[in-house]
């Protein structure tokens, strides 16, 4: 027969305990979006815009959210270079080339290329984001993490477009529209922002258009 002290019988009953792991938390996946373009712009929120107490400085941008040396612009910049550019101290650029789509041209010429919130920081702010707070609004304005949200044209198309929406402003490269109607839905959806009415109405317009047209993005936080 085997016998114990209790003092080692306690031992032995809890030393599971003491090197047992603790379980992994997995972190939560974000929410996915994977819609035809018209479902998509169905499903957006239809709202009033109100531009009231809008200043672009409500947008903090652009940042180094990595602290790599290069900010939101530079790192746009070389994302979407169809040839890299050289990255040198300090994150300057030197070569490289670069494709602006809304007119579908190209330009080896980066002082020249803007980046283009897809949707507008004003028409951000009209459709939701006045009722955010300052972080998430920075987020909003240097985001890295879609595609979609930030993009390199030339200078002319970016302010020519300003702060208009798909009802005041359309891209004037045909073979860019059903690009520009997925980019533009899809940053609406990632941030759960409002469409007005007029604007609903001109990319409904704009969806019969590109029937096989997809919008797929990952929800913000």
């Amino acid at each position: 027969m085997i016998t114990m002290t209790r003092g080692l019988l306690t031992a032995a009953l809890t030393l599971p305990l003491l090197t047992a792991a603790a379980p992994a938390v997995a972190e939560p996946a974000p929410q996915h979006i994977d819609l035809p373009v018209q479902r998509a712009i169905d499903s957006l929120p239809l709202a009033t815009e109100n531009r009231t107490g809008y200043k672009r400085t409500s947008f903090r941008h652009w940042i180094d959210a990595d602290r790599d040396g290069c900010n939101t612009r530079q790192e746009v910049l070389i994302a979407e270079a169809t040839e890299a550019p050289t990255v040198g101290p300090g994150c300057t650029l030197t070569g490289g080339r670069w494709h602006s789509y809304y007119e579908d041209a190209d330009t080896d010429n980066a002082r020249g290329l803007d980046i283009d919130h897809m949707v507008p920081l004003a028409e951000a702010w009209d459709s939701g984001a006045s009722g955010w707070d300052a972080k998430k609004r920075e987020r909003y304005a240097n985001d890295l993490g879609s595609e979609r949200s930030l993009v390199a044209v030339t200078a002319k198309y970016n302010r020519q477009k300003a702060d208009k929406d798909p009802s005041d402003w359309w891209v004037p490269s045909h073979r860019a529209s059903c690009q520009y109607l997925a980019d533009w839905v899809a940053t609406k959806t990632r941030w759960k922002l409002a469409i007005d009415q007029k604007e609903k109405t001109a990319l409904d317009g704009r969806a019969v258009q590109c029937p096989t047209t997809k919008v797929s993005t990952d929800i913000a936080d």
